[in-house]
């Protein structure tokens, strides 16, 4: 499958935007296609590379149709153009608002004031009446250009001249305002996500030179100077200073760093001048994966989108249609007089245009996925944001999630065979070989060399623990069930912690207990997500059942499960699912969590950007590894509903009371063009509010 992105510079028309989305759709050899009107960028799925030229040809060919001064290039072809202000229109919107007065200012009648309101039209007018042309020569007329030329061409008819000419001046002025609008949201949103960095120091061979981020690969040297964004992922090497992080994490108190410690990309060096020794490709550090990840984001559309979408393809040909009826059938059947019918019918006309909602309800989605980067959230699509609303159960994992998954040797009991030092001495060389925290924490609590001569036949024993020859005797290390397996009687502990128990030679000579700290606030966001609505939440653990009680108990968890193995957290979270009422989302930090991060409605990974497997896995990543954070997503997809919301009844409730004012006779032009474009900018404004968080 092959991808091309396109970048739509100067489209401001959200209906248009919708009619080029479908038509490209409709192009033999694509096989998706998105969008995204805030960004003005169109990504295009082709079943084969090969199409690639014919494609991005018919694309341009219905861009020039229903939108030709939108200016088509490749992504990367240049800075993104949010545009302005046109001059053009400015001036046109002058000379039109000064051919308006003129007729009232000296009181002309006749044909001096047909001519002079006709011209006026024209001025104001005549770039709607082509673009409607256009529309309807490409078989897309149901659009806002057509649905404003008819309702001002029939003003002239029935000799309405003065509303005629003032509905297309000041739609004019509204969509110079809406454009204005629009344009700000897009710098908005620009603005937070801009940590994308513009050049690096590259220092080879002694010479510094600065270079684009993309030309430095691994292992090169970096000089990152005070006041400077670290362009790449890497370890420093040399030099000690503090970062400000918020762009990536979302906390605003400085980190503090020195040689060996890593750095991502979009930190900004606060103090010393540092040198980095370079990880990842720029397309692989951090700022590159966060950018993808927001601008994907539109992508995946939040289901009030997807309607809004539909409605307004069938509500504009809908109220066409009521408009003609309401323009013929009491003249023809009533015998109604006709001018005052067709007058009604283009009011109604006028009212119609669904851009409110077209235009607003996308924007407050990314304004939300915006302000969520900005504090270190990272959510894939609209979809997971509304989502988010709907979850009526929260599942974690433990280690790493709930505690911090440092583990640490706390106690070491002896059963008379061994000494409490040799004890250890036999567990740190059985562990050797593992990768496993406790296993790890082993071995510093040794904290000697390990002589790897004396191990033999290391097998490691799935979901109990380990089996290995350590100078000629079988040696067992892990929970009861491994030593019950071999015949071994085990003499129960009651520390608190994870418990390794230890056997050689058919004996129980020791246990060692190794135990993991709360993260700091935990119960405290345990709490503040209950209070945000979420009724149920679960804790699953593959650690001991007695350690994990203890561990839900103090930060509040409602129900716990522990002992289980990696298929048995599948297993018991399908049945959280069928138990659950709303959606289920389930938090867990990184690899291992994956398969049952990609089975939750909603999968959260926690300091998850770091590993591959948990992005692909998860809709939301969290920066940081603080459950904090998704009281905070809670609190932005709430807000943003609330914004979506507001827009969708304020706009269908002014349109709905005009429409029947205008149906009635009550309402005029003056209040139909409001009801268009001054609900539209209200709308676009109230939109805003979605980023600030």
């Amino acid at each position: 499958m092959h991808e091309i992105i396109l970048e739509l510079k100067g489209l401001d028309c959200a209906g248009c935007a919708a009619k080029i989305e479908k038509l490209t759709g409709d192009i033999d050899g694509v096989d998706g296609v998105n969008l995204d009107f805030v960004s003005s960028i169109l990504k295009v799925k082709l079943i084969d590379e090969s199409m690639s030229e014919i494609v991005v040809g018919q694309i341009r060919d219905i861009v020039g149709k229903l939108e030709p001064d939108v200016v088509i290039s490749q992504r990367d072809e240049g800075v993104h153009d949010h545009g302005g202000i046109g001059k053009r229109d400015i001036v046109r919107i002058l000379v039109g608002a000064a051919l308006f007065i003129i007729p009232l200012l000296f009181k002309l009648e006749g044909a001096p004031r047909f001519i002079i309101y006709a011209i006026a039209y024209l001025v104001v007018g005549m770039d709607i009446l082509i673009r409607a042309a256009r529309n309807i020569i490409a078989g897309q007329p149901f659009d806002e250009y057509f649905l404003m030329s008819i309702a001002t061409i029939g003003a002239f008819i029935i000799r309405e001249y003065p509303e005629g000419v003032a509905v297309m001046l000041f739609y004019q002025v509204g969509e110079l305002f809406q454009g204005m609008a629009v344009n700000h949201s897009r710098r908005s949103i620009s603005s937070l996500l801009d940590i994308r960095p513009d050049y690096a120091n590259l220092d080879r061979g002694g010479k510094v030179n600065i270079v684009d981020p993309q030309d430095v690969h691994i292992g090169d040297h970096i000089i990152v100077k005070p006041g400077e964004k670290v362009p790449l992922d890497g370890i420093i090497v040399e030099g000690n200073t503090s970062f400000d992080t918020s762009n990536i994490t979302g906390e605003s108190l400085p980190r503090t760093a020195m040689a060996g410690d890593r750095v991502l990309s979009g930190f900004i060096n606060n103090e010393g001048l540092i040198r980095v020794q370079v990880e990842k490709e720029f397309g692989e550090s951090t700022v590159s994966k966060i950018l993808d990840l927001v601008e994907n984001a539109s992508s995946k559309k939040a289901p009030t989108e997807n309607f809004i979408t539909k409605f307004a393809r069938y509500y504009t040909p809908v109220v066409v249609f009521t408009a003609l009826a309401i323009g013929l059938i009491p003249p023809l059947f009533f015998g109604q007089d006709i001018r005052d019918w067709a007058y009604r019918a283009f009011v109604f006309l006028v009212i119609s245009c669904p851009c409110a909602l077209v235009i607003s309800i996308p924007l407050g989605f990314f304004g939300g996925i915006g302000g969520a980067s900005k504090k270190g959230i990272l959510i894939k699509g609209g979809n997971y944001l509304e989502g988010l609303n709907d979850v009526d159960t929260i599942v974690l994992d433990k280690t790493g999630t709930i505690t911090k998954g440092i583990f640490k040797v706390t106690s070491i009991d002896s059963y008379g065979k061994l000494s409490e030092e040799e004890v250890l001495e036999l567990a740190a060389h059985g562990e050797v070989y593992s990768n496993h925290p406790i296993a790890i924490s082993i071995m510093e609590a040794y904290g000697k060399d390990i002589d790897k001569s004396r191990i033999e036949d290391y097998v490691e024993v799935p979901g109990k623990g380990i089996k290995v020859n350590i100078d000629g005797q079988m040696v067992l290390l892990g929970n009861k069930q491994l030593l019950k397996d071999y015949g071994i009687e085990v003499k129960e502990t009651k520390t608190i912690g994870t418990v390794i128990h230890i056997g050689m030679s058919g004996d129980h000579v020791g246990t060692i207990t190794v135990s993991d700290e709360l993260k700091e606030g935990v119960a405290d966001s345990i709490r503040d997500i209950k209070s945000l609505g979420i009724h149920r939440t679960v804790m699953l653990s593959g650690d001991n059942s007695d350690i994990a009680r203890k561990v839900g108990e103090l930060v509040d968890i409602d129900v716990v499960y522990g002992d289980l193995l990696p298929q048995d957290k599948v297993e018991i979270f399908e049945r959280i699912m069928k138990e659950g009422k709303g959606k289920v989302a389930f938090v867990g930090d990184g690899v291992n969590d994956a398969p049952v991060l990609a089975r939750a409605d909603i999968g959260i990974a926690m300091g998850g950007l770091g590993s591959d497997a948990a992005i692909e896995a998860s809709d939301i990543v969290i920066m940081t590894d603080e459950i904090g954070k998704i009281v905070t997503g809670l609190k932005i997809a709430k807000n943003t509903k609330r914004i979506v919301t507001q827009n969708i009844l304020f706009a269908l409730g002014v349109k709905l009371m005009v429409l029947a004012l205008g149906a009635f006779g009550v309402a005029t032009m003056w209040e139909a063009v409001f009801a268009d474009v001054g609900v539209s900018i209200i709308a676009i404004l109230n939109s805003i509010r979605a980023l600030k968080v």
